[in-house]
């Protein structure tokens, strides 16, 4: 079936009449009463009692529901798409926890200001899981540590972090290696860069095979740095922000591990939704 039968279908039993409904959707009556019988004999049934005026037969009651969902559902995709229209839809975001944690809410809050139609889901996990939730569509857009993303991939330069050695107390400089070996780090799994810094900052040590024990979120991680059970390593504003809620200390790191990219990637841009449009130009309002 055809969408312009089926509107010049809606518009015969809205008008019960096939001259006005040709009026009213500025073709001839023939070209109605050819759509309305292509219908019919698509369907097998009579959709139209033609008597002394036009009405609905049952089966065109039923068709005339289906109809109307149908034509809407297509009008509501083609705004979806019309720039002249605020954005509307789903954003899928990925990223990672920290980023999710300190960097996205006032950035979010001011795209759902500015765009409230959208609707926003943001998913967080590790660098590589996300890359590959990227590649595989699950995703529209994300933020990821590291070097610059795959190349298949469109990215841009988001923030910038320092990430910094998080202690239970204070400390002025750099852990031995003797340190190292005998307190475990407290890590996201692998596939996190940050994780993947604490593995450089090891070997500049000469340690091989650290031990690096493995936590769900940042309260974990902060909770039991706190405590006394291992290092960190994360971004310097995530530590400031939560020393009040734990008692963690931290120090700087060398500017070749401590100073990290953090990227907004996404598909190529020939593929994104008005939502994704106006979402990456507000990222890139983030570096200016």
């Amino acid at each position: 079936m055809q969408l312009h039968s089926l509107r010049l279908f809606v518009a015969v039993a809205d008008n019960a009449s096939f001259s006005a409904a040709a009026k009213q959707m500025h073709t001839v009556q023939s070209n109605v009463t050819a759509h309305i019988k292509k219908l019919e004999s698509e369907l097998g049934v009579t959709l139209f009692e033609r008597q002394s005026h036009i009405h609905l037969t049952p089966a065109g009651h039923t068709l005339i529901t289906h109809a109307r969902r149908t034509l809407a559902a297509h009008d509501n995709a083609r705004a979806a798409f019309q720039t002249s229209e605020a954005p509307r839809g789903v954003l899928r975001i990925g990223s990672m926890e920290s980023t999710a944690a300190v960097r996205l809410p006032d950035l979010l809050a001011i795209y759902h200001k500015q765009y409230p139609l959208i609707d926003l889901r943001l998913v967080t996990g590790t660098t590589t899981d996300i890359v590959t939730q990227l590649l595989d569509g699950t995703l529209d857009c994300a933020f990821i540590a590291g070097s610059a993303p795959h190349s298949k991939l469109h990215s841009r330069k988001a923030f910038q972090e320092s990430l910094v050695l998080v202690t239970s107390d204070p400390i002025e400089a750099m852990p031995s290696s003797d340190e190292f070996l005998e307190t475990p780090f407290l890590a996201f799994r692998q596939g996190c860069h940050y994780r993947h810094c604490i593995e450089r900052l090891l070997a500049r040590q000469g340690i091989a095979g650290g031990r690096i024990f493995e936590f769900g979120s940042i309260d974990g991680i902060l909770g039991c740095v706190a405590v006394g059970m291992g290092y960190a390593l994360l971004p310097k504003a995530i530590v400031e922000a939560q020393q009040s809620r734990f008692a963690i200390h931290y120090l700087e790191l060398p500017e070749d591990i401590g100073h990290v990219t953090t990227w907004f990637a996404a598909t190529t841009p020939d593929g994104w939704s008005p939502a994704l449009v106006s979402f990456e130009r507000m990222v890139q309002t983030l570096q200016k």
